[in-house]
């Protein structure tokens, strides 16, 4: 059974539009996820960016954390300085890892995760919290593939090419029906994202696929949804990573159909909400 937010406690508004379906006032309480490696240089400017972007938005919850992993330079200060919560791995772990890390972790209502260089504006979750709001669902993706129009600055050709051989072949392995899962910009209600987070054992750059699979296995419905992008220099995807995580579509195929998803994830102790 498909689960969306009326079964999460979202409160209804109304028919919208004459189209048949309701749209949802959501809680506006919110915990921006920023996994960062190495990103003192850039950090700043993004923490004043999404700091601003809060107090104009009447949240009655907000919190930023930033998710270390095991940065050599002063990430996890410049984060503290500029008023984030601040999380830390033991040593780097990976994107995935820092992603769940943080996702497990989240206080608010809801989740965003969002790449430290925003290449996506943070200004662009209003796109996916409209598009919850009227579906009823329970996650949204920001997606470049949607609309074209909306890219300011392209990859590398290269790369935005290999982008799109990989959603190809990640769409016929697992079935997912986004036309990108590597938009790094992704809301999540914070229930239905510890159910999903928690199921997750890929630690690098595949991840995104995993969580989507994991999500539909569930029963919830995430919506792709076109949002405003500019490739920003400074990537921490090398080439041959880029091309490894092709083999990530197919790990996921090979856990769904082992039932690894399935299982109900053994809570670490500590009280961190992580799974072991």
């Amino acid at each position: 059974m498909r689960r969306s937010l009326s079964s999460l406690g979202a409160t209804k508004l109304g028919e919208v539009g004459g189209r048949g379906f309701s749209k949802l006032h959501l809680p506006r309480s919110i915990s921006i996820i920023i996994p960062a490696y190495n990103e003192e240089r850039r950090l700043h400017a993004t923490l004043e960016a999404v700091r601003a972007y809060l107090s104009k938005g009447e949240w009655q919850f907000s919190e930023i954390v930033v998710v270390d992993d095991g940065s050599r330079d002063a990430t996890a200060e410049v984060a503290r300085r500029a008023g984030a919560r601040v999380l830390q791995n033991q040593g780097n772990r990976g994107k995935g890892y820092t992603v769940k890390h943080g996702m497990l972790e989240a206080r608010g209502e809801w989740t965003l995760f969002s790449d430290a260089d925003l290449s996506a504006p943070i200004s662009q979750l209003e796109a996916l919290w409209s598009a919850v709001e009227r579906a009823g669902a329970t996650g949204a993706i920001g997606s470049r593939a949607l609309d074209c129009s909306l890219i300011g600055v392209h990859q590398p050709f290269f790369r935005e090419s290999m982008g799109r051989v990989f959603n190809l072949v990640m769409r016929l392995v697992t079935g997912l029906p986004f036309h990108d899962t590597q938009c790094g910009f992704k809301l999540f209600e914070t229930q239905a994202a510890r159910e999903i987070f928690s199921r997750q054992r890929l630690d690098g750059f595949g991840f995104d696929v995993e969580v989507l699979y994991i999500a539909r296995r569930l029963g919830y419905q995430v919506l792709e949804v076109p949002v405003k992008w500019n490739d920003a220099a400074g990537t921490k995807v090398s080439l041959w990573h880029g091309m490894m995580a092709f083999l990530d579509p197919l790990r996921v195929r090979w856990n769904g159909i082992a039932g690894k998803y399935d299982r109900t994830p053994i809570k670490c102790s500590g009280g961190t909400g992580q799974a072991c």
